[in-house]
């Protein structure tokens, strides 16, 4: 349970950009500050998005799977066999899903860091930002926060070009790092409200 965790940690941190609680910790140049609200303003504007994710993890460890998200607080991360696990959100908290034995795990909405990633507004310029790089071809935006398992640092990945969020990291505290890619990804298509459903007969793990 602790490994998809994890994964769900670094997916509510990152998948579309995150808005933190905190005050930025430095100054914007014009062009960054430019560059940033546009990303956010784009990636607000996506409203559904659905696509493939490969995970890689410290130790060189590679899953990949699918994903559906959709705006306000609908996400479902589904993990491609032999794994049975999704990460589920509907608004309420965060579900670690197993189908093969037919249990949920649930961690409150308030209780996952950077929850606001998956609201009406995304908002980088009010991240608690610590750098901005951009090159020809990609912006990476560093960010750190204060989450239950301590203070994280976060990389995401932006297409200079397109404005699209393509990859993202979570470095813990104890140094473990989680990196995510997304690709073929599919932007504002019909996504049914049942992707999102949780069935009620399965069983609840307590921590």
């Amino acid at each position: 349970m602790n490994r998809i965790y994890k994964a769900a940690l670094a997916i509510i941190l990152l998948l579309a950009a995150a808005t933190a609680a905190t005050a930025q910790t430095r100054q914007l140049t014009l062009d960054e500050e430019y560059m940033l609200q546009e990303i956010s303003r784009h990636n607000t504007e996506i409203r559904t998005l659905a696509g493939r994710f490969v995970q890689i993890d410290s130790q060189g460890g590679r899953t990949e799977g699918v994903f559906w998200l959709k705006r306000p607080n609908h996400i479902r991360f589904r993990y491609g066999p032999p794994s049975r696990e999704e990460i589920i959100s509907q608004g309420r908290g965060f579900y670690v899903i197993d189908r093969e034995a037919r249990t949920q795990y649930a961690y409150n909405q308030e209780h996952v860091p950077l929850r606001q990633v998956l609201g009406d507004q995304v908002s980088l310029i009010n991240s608690n930002l610590t750098d901005v790089v951009m090159s020809d071809t990609h912006v990476v935006v560093s960010l750190i926060d204060d989450t239950p398992i301590g203070t994280v640092q976060v990389s995401l990945i932006f297409d200079r070009e397109t404005l699209d969020l393509v990859q993202w990291s979570l470095i813990e505290p104890s140094g473990v790092e989680t990196t995510f890619s997304i690709y073929d990804t599919q932007k504002n298509i019909e996504i049914p409200d049942h992707y999102f459903y949780i069935d009620p007969t399965y069983s609840q793990l307590q921590r």
